[in-house]
């Protein structure tokens, strides 16, 4: 990708936009636009408004530019086609509003990978519904494919801001009781729950049929434990202050999250969940790209 296009996607760079819905249309805009302008071949936007030929498509429907880039052959959606439902689930629980100093917190980044996704899957026609939670539903709204919707769905994120503590596994169990329509379910989540109950609730959200997606979002600081001499560590949720030399406790701290970690990517992969570990300190693209390739694959 372009220089000029990954500049707009660095973290500290968006942090620095007003409002949630700019910072959302600039990165999914500067991705577009540097795959657009990529060599590489086999992943593009482009299938927001195509999908894969298939035995029985009329052949008129098939789109010869397209082809002409890809040498593959895809057929464009009518205009008034909604291809899915897609829920986006957004956790506003207390600690993720946790950040590095410098940084987006992970509320903002993920609330920003929401909207931007909630920006792509529009684009492709899917219809975007949001649920935000934390130790209960905060904001339920159902998928519609409108562009008035879409900024409705932001709003909704930019409005919230994380305050109390999470229940994220009995929540999402009651979330995947409320969603009825088959379709896509997206959690942008830290994750900071028993493992055993959200795989659990996660699996229960894939019940009849749906396609869920796991961004499970982290600070630079939780991954690497970048602390150094005597420190005071408080527990986001319950503001319970631990005093500690960071170096006595960073081998525990990194085997317990490598453990932590492995059980969520091992799990889901056994579930067929789509699971990215996101580091907030990394370009936005990054999770953006994971998911135009998960999606491709679930549609495939």
């Amino acid at each position: 990708m372009p220089a000029s296009n990954q500049r707009f996607l660095q973290p500290q760079i968006v942090a620095q936009l007003a409002t949630m819905e700019l910072r959302a249309a600039t990165v999914v805009e500067g991705m577009i636009s540097g795959l657009h302008r990529s060599p590489v071949r086999g992943l593009s936007i482009e299938f927001a408004e195509y999908r894969r030929y298939e035995p029985g498509d009329e052949p008129k429907r098939i789109d010869w530019k397209a082809y002409a880039r890809s040498d593959k052959f895809y057929v464009k959606e009518f205009e008034d086609e909604t291809n899915m439902d897609a829920h986006i689930i957004l956790d506003a629980s207390a600690s993720m509003g946790f950040g590095s100093e410098g940084q987006l917190t992970k509320w903002q980044y993920g609330g920003t990978m929401a909207a931007s996704l909630a920006y792509i899957l529009q684009r492709q026609k899917d219809a975007v519904g949001l649920v935000v939670l934390d130790e209960e539903i905060r904001v339920e709204m159902q998928a519609k494919n409108t562009r008035g919707h879409l900024i409705q769905v932001i709003g909704e994120m930019e409005r919230v801001k994380p305050s109390r503590q999470t229940r994220l596994a009995d929540v999402l169990h009651r979330v995947a009781a409320k969603l009825k329509r088959r379709g896509m379910r997206i959690l942008i989540s830290d994750l900071l729950d028993d493992p055993a109950g959200v795989l659990s609730a996660l699996q229960h959200l894939q019940f009849g049929g749906n396609d869920v997606i796991v961004f499970h979002t982290l600070d630079s600081a939780e991954l690497r434990f970048d602390f150094e001499g005597p420190s005071l560590f408080v527990e986001p949720e319950t503001n319970a202050i631990v005093p500690a030399m960071a170096e006595d406790v960073k081998k525990h701290y990194l085997d317990a999250l490598r453990a932590f970690l492995d059980t969520y990517s091992e799990e889901m992969g056994k579930a067929n969940i789509a699971y990215t570990l996101i580091d907030t300190s990394e370009p936005l693209d990054r999770a953006l790209l994971a998911f135009l390739g998960q999606s491709a694959r679930m549609r495939s």
